[in-house]
């Protein structure tokens, strides 16, 4: 297996940003998408993403099996509420490893959250979803979303072995699928996928990210 780049890796960082303006749409509008209400946030901002991003998720979901949908759960992260996850997992791993220097912290924060500077969340350019049946039945994939390494004994990780034939089926159904429409999927986490950011720029080779963090208003 290749080693995984982790969001921490100066690599990201240094990929430049040729902002090119698209604007953050709600992803409810037209009901095509299925949109699950747990991460809602007081301004409602987990609810949108750059346009490109949603036309990318419905073509994926053109690709599923009729039965199947995708189940968004959250996509543009205000830069605040990113520093506040980000700050949270780096006290929990601090408390948890008192011997680890900052970067060791820094990288293993990153494997969960990413840091905030180049969050693909805060750009409206990830999107952290799962599938669903028709009905709205989230299907297996081996760990709750959200799961951080240590709770999911590394099961959140994308290519896990220590997880069921049907949840690594499903895994592999939501990647088909969302690789084919052009998003990447960050290794730590199988249910993060992004399109137009810098950690999508340096998986697939582009000289630089379209998506820059924003701070305005979603629809601004």
């Amino acid at each position: 297996m290749n080693a995984i780049v982790l969001m921490s890796d100066p690599k990201v960082a240094a990929i430049p940003v040729a902002e090119c303006g698209e604007r953050l749409v709600d992803v409810r509008r037209g009901g095509s998408l299925l949109v699950d209400a747990r991460k809602q946030d007081a301004a409602d901002a987990f609810a949108y993403l750059r346009e490109g991003v949603l036309e990318r998720l419905l073509k994926a979901q053109a690709m599923l099996p009729q039965e199947l949908r995708l189940l968004f759960v959250e996509g543009y992260r205000p830069p605040s509420l990113q520093r506040e996850y980000y700050e949270e997992y780096v006290s929990q791993l601090r408390a948890g490893h008192p011997e680890w220097h900052d970067e060791q912290i820094h990288s293993a924060a990153s494997r969960y959250v990413s840091p905030p500077d180049i969050a693909p969340h805060s750009a409206g350019a990830a999107v952290d979803l799962t599938l669903a049946d028709i009905g709205g039945r989230e299907l297996d994939l081996g760990t709750r979303m959200n799961a951080d390494p240590e709770e999911s004994e590394g099961a959140c990780y994308t290519q896990a072995v220590n997880i069921s034939e049907e949840a690594r089926a499903n895994r592999k159904l939501l990647g088909a699928v969302l690789t084919a429409a052009g998003l990447v999927n960050y290794p730590t986490e199988w249910w993060h996928w992004s399109f137009g950011d810098r950690y999508w720029a340096l998986i697939t080779g582009e000289g630089a990210a379209l998506y820059g963090p924003k701070e305005i208003s979603p629809g601004g």
